[in-house]
This record gives C-alpha cells, structure tokens and sequence, in this order.
C-alpha cells in the first residue's frame, strides 16, 4: 500500500519526482574524453525569441547550456520551469541554446509565450550531427569553452538545484 501511494505521489507530484532525483543522482558523469568538433557544432539556427546564429560561434566563449526538446514531450514540460530558473540566474555566465525538435515554429511560440519563457529557443536549419542529435527527449549536454562534453542527461532534470549550480559555479569561476 505505501508503495502504491509513493508512485501515486510521483505522477501527481512530477516535482518530487525531480527532488528525489537530483537527491540521489545529483550530476550525471562527466564525459571526460569527448569534445565535440566544429564540425559537430556546425548547426544553423532559426532563433523563435533570440536571433539567428549558428552554435558554433558560441563555441570560447562561455559554458553552452544545449538542450533539445519539444512541445509535445511530457518530460521537456516538466523542466522548463527549472530551466528558466536557471537561466534567470545563470544566463551571464552561461550560454543557453534549447532546440525545439520535431515541432511546428507556432507551437513552440505559443508555448514560450503561454508560459512567459524567455530561456533562448531555436529551431534547427541544418543537419545535427550524429554526435550531438539525441536518441530521447529531453536531451541536454553542459559543454565548455572548448567543446568538451562536462554533463550529459538523458531525461528531465531540476535544473536549478543547488548541485546543478554548483557545478556550474566550478567551471565559470
């Protein structure tokens, strides 16, 4: 019985969901060996609330925040409200680029502005290479000045925890 209530909590709840997460796996690994190429950078983006750009002219300047997403995925919903958060707090030291994928230009404008986001929203207008292109939604990838992958995740996130700020904090000091 007490079971049963738990997982009826974590559907009802998916913010508790997102604490017990972060509670008991704080930061996915850190990807030691891979740095993305410029070639993997080279993708154009339509920019929805921010200008045009394409990601690799990001590349030495900041942390790049990359998150690919879609209106019609449950889990990407559910962490917005955290990635604004973040953004809030983080965007001078961070660069935030979210991808909406599969999605129509309008949904995702109707979605950013239902929900006053102003977290940067692109819509890809070249290939995405294999490298980066995610296999599930939401996929986000935390990379430094050169390129080279420090987080990986691979499903939805409370991306304004404290262990989250800290280990950006680590890497802009």
């Amino acid at each position: 019985m007490i079971v049963i209530a738990f997982i009826a909590v974590l559907f009802i709840f998916p913010e508790v969901k997102l604490k017990l997460k972060d509670l008991f796996f704080p930061i996915a690994a850190i990807e030691n060996a891979i740095t993305l190429q410029d070639s993997d950078m080279d993708i154009q983006l339509k920019g929805i609330n921010a200008p045009d750009i394409n990601l690799k002219s990001l590349k030495g300047n900041k942390l790049i925040f990359l998150n690919f997403w879609g209106t019609w995925c449950p889990p990407c919903r559910e962490e917005w409200p955290t990635i604004q958060k973040l953004y809030d707090t983080k965007k001078d030291k961070v660069d935030f680029v979210l991808i909406a994928m599969q999605d129509e230009e309008d949904k995702v404008r109707k979605f950013m502005k239902d929900n006053q986001y102003t977290v940067p929203v692109y819509i890809a207008q070249s290939p995405i290479s294999n490298n980066v292109l995610p296999k599930v939604f939401p996929t986000t990838f935390l990379l430094d000045k050169t390129g080279r992958i420090l987080l990986k995740e691979d499903a939805s996130k409370d991306w304004n925890s404290k262990s989250v700020h800290e280990f950006i904090d680590n890497f802009t000091k």
